[in-house]
């Protein structure tokens, strides 16, 4: 009888190591979300464990107003859903600077300064069989400062290259 409960054990371990998802330690891309957010941003994620990740996304825009850049840093845990594909969430925050363009300010006075974001992170992600990952987010953030003092909503596509 033990050794009946002894081998039922092993094979449901094995069983569920085969189906455990295990993500890549590093995957570089980009994170291409809309324009309420900072558009294009180049984004690095670093495997922690089986199911736990962290994800650096840097974003610019260069506009005929102003230019700025946002540095935003998340914690995720994911898990897996049927096959390739696996469902995640997060949180973390960010911090930015913005540059005002003298001829675009009512004043004529240069303006630049810097704020925060406080964000969280939900979403999907197929994972093929070749080193690509795609995926597709919602990612609220609360924005403390002058350029960005509201609660936005970035909506964004991610391709990223796994090694």
């Amino acid at each position: 009888m033990k050794k009946l409960i002894l081998f039922s054990v092993i094979l449901l371990g094995f069983t569920a190591a085969g189906f455990a998802q295990t993500i890549s330690k590093n995957a570089l891309g980009l994170r291409l979300g809309d324009s309420d957010g900072f558009g294009a941003e180049i984004s690095y994620q670093r495997g922690i464990s089986s199911n736990n990740r962290l994800e650096f996304d840097l974003g610019w825009r260069d506009s005929n107003h102003y230019d700025a850049f946002k540095l935003t840093g998340l914690y995720q845990w994911l898990f897996p859903l049927d096959g390739n594909f696996n469902w995640y969430v997060g949180a973390g925050g960010g911090i930015g600077s913005y540059d005002y363009d003298n001829d675009y300010n009512q004043l004529g006075v240069d303006d630049s300064g810097t704020f925060v974001v406080a964000a969280g992170d939900i979403g999907i992600e197929y994972n093929f069989n070749i080193p690509l990952l795609l995926s597709l987010d919602f990612r609220p953030e609360l924005g403390f400062g002058d350029f960005n003092d509201d609660l936005d909503f970035d909506i964004a596509l991610g391709i990223r290259y796994q090694f």
